[in-house]
């Protein structure tokens, strides 16, 4: 009888599991199971895990903390998450906003950033975690709808950080997760669940703003020739918003490159008539910051939604790992648990909840 050797591995979250059958030859199979996870380690990584449940903790190089499971009802989940730090003597607030622009509809219509002055240097940093929503973003989503886009549907460009398992979990299938005391939101996750249950054409592991743009790196399944990802996905799916939480992977891209995609990517999506959620991310692997910077000054010129998911991150215990760019994982289906605020991964999804239950109840509302 032929040996049988099943290696199921989950290489870019830290989910490893070897399972085989015990072979006549058990050290060549072993060997060869082995080194194929100590190489996927090193290829490819989004994620420590941290075990919720009490009992063993499961295996990862990186410190865990077991969290223990108490009643929704015994505790209450704020709106957001941490609070706006105090600003200090020397980072103001800039001068009161002028009104938006009007946007002109035609077939599609161009936007053009609102004249403001520009943030402070550090001020971004305490903008708040959810958004509010500005009359501009009301008029992209009204414009969307005579454009014919989707009101049930929302796109998500990013890289492996707002893959499912780090982000939104099984949102998309009744009964295999639990909010918590998160379950206000449930009627937002009704709404939207065919996008819960889908992966965008710009949601990759590994995408920065230069794959998003790239016709190379388009699905040729779905994608027609010559077509960006991005150009593809709003083509397919036709949604009325998106989330645009990338930068982690353009690590190395000067600062100027990158806001030159960025805003191509937000021009381009406010001319579909898709309400932009732009977020900050949790990391800072450029090294000053550069890129939070970048993309708050983009939603604040452009008037649209801004999740800062940096300042989420910041009073927590479990946040961003030691390698600057991956967070701490514990499982998004899972926010019953007390002290999942406590860890990156439950709290990136609590908190992009949050910010698309806002800006759909904002820009729908009389």
């Amino acid at each position: 009888m032929l040996n049988v050797l099943i290696c199921h591995m989950r290489t870019t979250h830290f989910r490893q599991r070897l399972l085989f059958s015990l072979p006549l030859n058990r050290t060549l199979n072993c060997f060869v199971c082995w080194s194929l996870a100590l190489l996927s380690l090193v290829l490819t990584s989004c994620a420590g895990r941290v075990s919720l449940a009490s009992g063993s903790l499961t295996e990862t190089p990186l410190p865990l903390v077991a969290l223990e499971t108490v009643p929704a009802s015994s505790w209450t989940a704020p709106l957001v998450l941490s609070p706006t730090p105090e600003r200090t003597p020397t980072e103001e607030p800039s001068p009161t906003a002028i009104p938006s622009p009007t946007f002109t509809l035609t077939k599609t219509f161009t936007p053009t950033a609102t004249v403001r002055p520009t943030l402070g240097p550090n001020e971004w940093q305490y903008l708040p975690i959810i958004p509010q929503v500005s009359e501009t973003a009301r008029q992209i989503y009204r414009a969307g709808q005579v454009l014919g886009n989707d009101p049930h549907a929302f796109s998500i460009i990013g890289d492996c950080l707002s893959l499912p398992i780090n982000m939104f979990g099984n949102y998309g299938q009744p009964g295999r997760y639990n909010l918590g005391p998160f379950s206000h939101l449930q009627p937002v996750i009704d709404w939207f669940q065919p996008s819960f249950r889908r992966i965008s054409v710009t949601l990759r592991d590994g995408f920065n703003t230069a794959a998003v743009l790239s016709p190379l790196r388009a699905d040729p399944k779905l994608c027609q020739p010559n077509e960006t990802p991005l150009v593809c996905e709003y083509r397919i799916h036709r949604p009325s918003y998106v989330f645009i939480s990338i930068g982690t992977d353009d690590f190395g891209t000067p600062p100027e490159v990158y806001e030159k995609r960025m805003r191509q990517i937000v021009e381009y999506t406010i001319s579909q008539g898709i309400v932009p959620i732009l977020a900050t991310k949790a990391d800072n692997r450029e090294g000053d910051h550069a890129f939070n910077r970048i993309v708050a000054q983009l939603a604040y010129e452009y008037d649209v939604p801004l999740w800062n998911f940096w300042a989420a991150v910041q009073p927590l215990k479990y946040g961003v790992l030691n390698d600057r760019g991956h967070l701490y994982w514990a499982d998004p289906n899972h926010l019953e648990y007390q002290n999942s605020m406590m860890v990156a991964v439950p709290v990136r999804a609590a908190t992009a909840l949050q910010a698309l239950d806002a800006v759909w109840r904002g820009v729908t509302s009389p």
